[in-house]
């Protein structure tokens, strides 16, 4: 049978990990594919996995109370998809649908966070990683405000 231990291991997100905790990884993932215009994840429901895109692109949305979802950043390939599954409650906080047709390494978030608690190395590996991804999605929020609300330096 065939992992996807080797797609995996050439991401850079598991750049510096040894070699069990990314066989680890890779016995939680399985390949998923989306059509254009179909939800990965919608807000508020439970989240329970995080993704790699391999091909495609994913517009993240935030409900509106007053209008249509409005799209908050788009990523594409390579990029890494999901941190909910991290957090209690678990649940989507964001909804992500497929602008095109999308290829993704789908990891299982209640598998991993098992086996995290299994191997606290490995869950530190993970964490570290993805407050990592958090801290640079924190940046581009503020950059966008700042575009936003900063009218040339006027007030």
């Amino acid at each position: 049978m065939e992992t996807l231990e080797p797609l995996l291991a050439e991401h850079p997100f598991v750049r510096g990990m040894n070699q069990s905790q990314i066989e680890t990884i890779a016995g939680c993932a399985s390949n998923a594919r989306f059509e254009t215009g179909q939800y990965l994840f919608r807000e508020g429901e439970e989240a329970n996995q995080f993704y790699i895109l391999r091909k495609g692109r994913i517009a993240i949305e935030a409900a509106s109370p007053t209008r249509d979802p409005i799209v908050i950043h788009t990523y594409g390939d390579g990029e890494i998809l999901g941190w909910s599954w991290l957090v209690p409650p678990y649940r989507w906080r964001f909804s992500g649908k497929a602008l095109e047709l999308t290829r993704v390494l789908m990891l299982d978030g209640k598998c991993l966070r098992g086996k995290c608690e299994r191997d606290h190395d490995l869950g530190y590996e993970l964490l570290k990683r993805f407050a990592d991804i958090l801290a640079s999605r924190l940046d581009a929020a503020r950059l966008q405000l700042i575009d936003m609300y900063d009218k040339g330096g006027r007030r």
